[in-house]
């Protein structure tokens, strides 16, 4: 049996040499009896770790007798470091003098390489190597209990790489992977001795520093990390090139526990993303009342629709040439029960952000399509309703499919149907924007560029597009015919569209002097609050009506 166990079986003298080994030891280590019988068993441990693990052992024997599971490392023959459990026995006489020890010794090798593997996964991005949020978590929380103890400041920074996504679907997941790598190496090369920097997920880092002693050292910090990451990235045999947004919050000031700094270093990250990424912000309280807005903007719109507190106003759209109204544009709205009437423009960037808009946009499409219909079969004079679809909408797999379900559910016609997309939803992916584009376009259904001018203009690509019509800008409108440049801009616009042999559409007319302006330069379709403001269903039946005849717009008499 002693030979045989599984187990490495030694016995020493009182000096710790070695009387006696078994054989499963001796293959184990590979060395023979005659090379280790004599020696002190201490030659078998690393040089380095020899007397502070015999101190260890012997007081142990000394004190109690044993050493039970001591975990300590030998080294085999071949020079291979082997983990092991050490278990020892000492044999005393009479007078409790050690005369000898038994002792035994566990190959833990494989074990603690897993235990080292799962400790690495438990607490390690297993791409990039950084600590992940667990590890992030605990080292910050030490952070905060030593600035308590010492009276200093912790600095907090959140970092998200500006528009990795866009790497990450053009060019693959592989590629973004070794970007985040590349990212990852840089932030580490970066940090200071003491600092931790840790990755929570996707392109989102974050860096712990107890350096900071003022507030010009995140600054300075901050404004470095980013020249640093605005470097070309080479990958694949391409120069890739990533901007950062960075949120900074500071202990004790900006918050005192992990959970707190941490949210409003976000916070302070997104306003850095609202300021046009590649740049830095401190967090502060205004931030945090903008986060909580939004919240509850989020929770309310989440069931706005179930509560039927969603409506549509519908702004009427008319040729000046014949003096009649030709269309009209859905604009949705929301009537909080406690807040009142919110505005689209506080609620529409909440409902693009969290996804909501999916939902919504197809509600506003189905309710403009049934009251359209609704008018059509009444007999009112309709030629076309307006909806504006948003970016998320048109990137959808599904959405040609929903369009034309909601057309066949509602019976209208699709040459009725009009759909009102910005500039940068079509210049995002041209290829397959054009692709979209002519699907609904042979499909018969009416298509316009809003907000002309506003975003990335380009006749290379806007005469691929199967457009019917432009709408130009209501910040070009809103100051002509006094501001020479905005004038420019608009002459230009319908100077275009006419060699393109495009419709145009001007928006946010509200004077005379603008209608004037437009209607000399061959702008012939307008809408604006000089017209009229936009009306619920109800009161728009009033004013359709009234074109049964064959008389002028009641709107617009020339």
């Amino acid at each position: 049996m002693y030979e045989n166990s599984p187990a490495m079986l030694h016995a020493m003298d009182p000096e710790g040499r070695l009387v006696k080994v078994n054989r499963f030891m001796l293959e184990a280590l590979g060395y023979t009896a005659g090379e280790v019988l004599g020696r002190p068993m201490t030659d078998l441990f690393p040089p380095g770790s020899r007397q502070t693990i015999w101190d260890a052992i012997f007081e142990s024997l000394f004190e109690t007798g044993s050493v039970h599971d001591l975990p300590c490392q030998w080294v085999k023959k071949s020079g291979e470091i082997i983990d092991i459990l050490l278990c020892a026995s000492a044999e005393k006489d009479a007078q409790g003098k050690i005369i000898g020890c038994l002792a035994a010794a566990l190959d833990i090798t494989t074990r603690k390489k897993t235990e080292d593997h799962i400790q690495t996964l438990a607490y390690y991005d297993p791409l990039t190597g950084l600590p992940n949020r667990t590890l992030f978590q605990d080292r910050l929380h030490q952070a905060l209990a030593h600035a308590h103890r010492d009276g200093h400041h912790v600095g907090l920074l959140f970092i998200d790489l500006d528009r990795f996504k866009t790497i990450n679907d053009t060019l693959g997941h592989a590629v973004g992977d070794l970007m985040l790598k590349s990212v990852a190496r840089q932030l580490r090369n970066y940090i200071r001795e003491g600092d931790t920097v840790a990755r929570l997920g996707g392109d989102e880092f974050v860096i712990i520093s107890s350096e900071f002693t003022s507030n010009q050292d995140p600054i300075a910090f901050s404004k470095r990390l980013l020249e640093m990451l605005a470097e070309p990235i080479q990958i694949d045999g391409r120069e890739l090139f990533s901007t950062a947004s960075i949120g900074i919050a500071i202990y004790p000031d900006d918050g005192q526990d992990v959970t707190t700094l941490l949210g409003n270093a976000d916070i302070a990250m997104y306003s850095a993303k609202d300021q046009g990424r590649n740049t830095y912000r401190f967090f502060s309280a205004e931030m945090n009342a903008l986060a909580i807005e939004k919240l509850s903007l989020e929770t309310g719109l989440r069931g706005a629709l179930q509560r039927g507190e969603l409506f549509l106003a519908y702004q009427p759209q008319l040729d000046l040439r014949s003096g009649r109204l030709t269309g009209l544009e859905a604009l949705v709205r929301w009537a909080h029960p406690e807040q009142g009437l919110i505005p689209p423009e506080r609620f529409i960037p909440v409902a693009e952000e969290t996804g909501l808009i999916i939902p919504l946009g197809k509600w506003v499409l189905h309710t403009a399509c049934s009251q359209a219909k609704a008018w059509q079969d009444a007999g009112l004079p309709l030629q076309r309703v307006a909806v504006n679809v948003s970016a998320r909408q048109f990137k959808q797999p599904d959405f040609l499919e929903t369009v034309e379900t909601v057309l066949a559910e509602t019976g209208l016609e699709p040459c009725c149907l009009e759909l009102e997309l910005t500039e940068s939803i079509v210049m995002d992916n041209v290829q397959e924007a054009i692709m979209t584009l002519t699907d609904l376009k042979i499909r018969n259904i009416h298509l316009s560029i809003d907000d002309f001018g506003t975003g990335y203009s380009s006749l290379t690509y806007l005469k691929h597009f199967p457009i019917d019509r432009i709408k130009i800008a209501q910040e070009f409108v809103r100051d002509i015919p006094k501001d020479p440049d905005d004038s420019a801009i608009v002459e230009a616009i319908l100077a275009m569209a006419a060699s393109l042999n495009l419709e145009v559409i001007a928006e946010g007319v509200e004077r005379r002097d603008q209608l004037r302006f437009l209607h000399q330069r061959q702008c012939n379709h307008m809408q604006g609050f000089y017209f009229s403001r936009p009306m619920i269903a109800k009161d728009l039946v009033t004013l359709l009506s009234r074109h049964l005849g064959e008389g002028p717009c009641c709107l617009y008499e020339g």
